[in-house]
């Protein structure tokens, strides 16, 4: 895994797998993702990460369980 963070373009990308890029969606305003040519996710990119997180230089990485408690996405009809 890679995390990249490009302050000029204030722009936090995560990628899982280090491959060609063949389709890119965007999920929400400013939350694009990336897949393979298998369809497989392989990477996000936040835009105008610094507006969306407490502090885009900062990085904690925890082995730890799921946080599965959260609310059900909503689905465009």
């Amino acid at each position: 895994m890679k995390i990249v963070y490009d302050s000029d373009k204030d722009i936090l990308q995560i990628s899982f797998k280090q491959t060609i890029v063949e389709e890119t969606t965007q999920i929400a305003p400013g939350l694009v993702m990336d897949y393979d040519e298998d369809g497989k996710v392989i990477g996000l990119e936040l835009r105008n990460a610094s507006k969306k997180v407490d502090n885009p230089y900062e990085m904690l990485y925890l082995i730890d369980q799921a946080n599965d408690n959260k609310p059900l996405a909503k689905v465009n009809e």
